[in-house]
């Protein structure tokens, strides 16, 4: 079931939402119920608005990760939207808390994925083979504890588990991910990969958003919560 919505902005083109781990933003066979649904039942009450209530589904968030989740409220800033991303002018940056230390303190890691829809796993390759597409997102371990190594990552694209298969390439599987070769699952069945902040222009206003979405409560990602300098 899913958990009470955490809206972090709303206006009358706009709604974006601070995902919990094991929430879907679209449906899927599960047939459990979507993030997207749950959005619109709650505009349709607030507003009490007759019949089908519109919302798009700008992009999508893994459902074992938290974290930001915008939609559109109106065809025109879903269309603005979506050429955002498609331009690349819309800047996401996540947190992984990882068991291994990375190789650099910092880098740049260039992929060429491809997806296996049959397992929904994707594969990093270091070089080009058919199928495959360009995978790239910038590092940096920011913080450090006994046992952990908290990593900050900007993502260049968006590609299917990109971050994921991206980090256990090199040897870094984020907490929790038994997908990408992390040998425990966490207790919750999420993982220690969040959302943290989203920055573009309104899609109709003339204003440059900068969103952050709080750290999920637990007691992992509590301690590195001191680390976060927006």
């Amino acid at each position: 079931m899913i958990e009470a919505l955490h809206i972090l902005y709303e206006d009358n083109h706009l709604i974006v939402v601070n995902k919990h781990c094991g929430d879907i933003v679209q449906s899927d066979p599960t047939g459990d119920i979507p993030l997207e649904q749950t959005v619109k039942d709650y505009l349709k009450a607030k507003y009490n608005k007759p019949g089908e209530v519109f919302l798009g589904v700008v992009h999508r968030v893994d459902r074992p990760v938290s974290g930001i989740v915008v939609f559109a409220r109106t065809s025109k800033a879903l269309i603005r939207l979506n050429q955002m991303f498609q331009d690349k002018t819309i800047r996401k940056t996540y947190w992984a808390i990882v068991k291994e230390r990375p190789p650099k303190d910092s880098d740049t890691l260039t992929h060429y994925i491809v997806r296996n829809t049959r397992t929904n796993r994707s594969y990093a390759y270091a070089s080009e083979r058919p199928g495959a597409q360009k995978a790239i997102l910038h590092y940096r371990c920011i913080a450090s504890s006994d046992n952990y190594h908290l990593l900050e990552i900007d993502l260049e694209t968006g590609r299917h588990h990109q971050i994921r298969c991206q980090l256990a390439s090199i040897g870094c599987p984020i907490r929790g991910d038994l997908k990408y070769g992390y040998p425990r699952s966490n207790p919750n069945g999420g993982i220690h990969l969040h959302a943290l902040q989203i920055r573009f222009k309104h899609p109709v206003k003339d204003e440059k958003m900068s969103l952050t979405a709080p750290l999920p409560n637990d007691e992992l990602w509590r301690a590195f919560q001191p680390f976060w300098v927006p």
